[in-house]
């Protein structure tokens, strides 16, 4: 059974900092693309950000040079860094497993997680 289980979300000031971790159980994050998703009320989910199983990262956009993806094979983790967080980062963030490494990413997925809050005041 796979199971993937976000942490870290939260209610921080804008500029503020946060770091978000999947855990994953069942399926070996090293293997196929993992990415981040959010979703804001209202809105459709968006990609935030992948990474391959060699590494190579992509970002939204709104995101690129504020937030960092990264994969611990030990751990079987992927992690969000989310620095100088801004009121319109505010959404539900939601851990992916075997999206596409391509721009914006299949939200067409194998496994999601259960997501987790972020909130960012102005």
């Amino acid at each position: 059974q796979v199971q993937l289980v976000e942490s870290g979300g939260g209610s921080v000031q804008a500029g503020g900092s946060l770091r978000l971790s999947c855990a994953v159980s069942g399926y070996t994050v090293s293997i196929n693309c993992m990415g981040w998703f959010r979703q804001a009320p209202g809105k459709e989910r968006e990609g935030v950000a992948v990474i391959s199983p060699g590494g190579r990262t992509l970002y939204a956009d709104s995101v690129n040079g504020r937030f960092s993806i990264s994969r611990d094979n030990a751990k079987n983790s992927v992690d969000l860094q989310m620095n100088s967080l801004k009121p319109e980062d505010t959404a539900m963030y939601y851990c992916a497993a075997r999206t596409s490494c391509t721009w914006p990413p299949r939200t067409d997925v194998a496994y999601w997680g259960q997501g987790t809050q972020v909130t960012v005041s102005s």
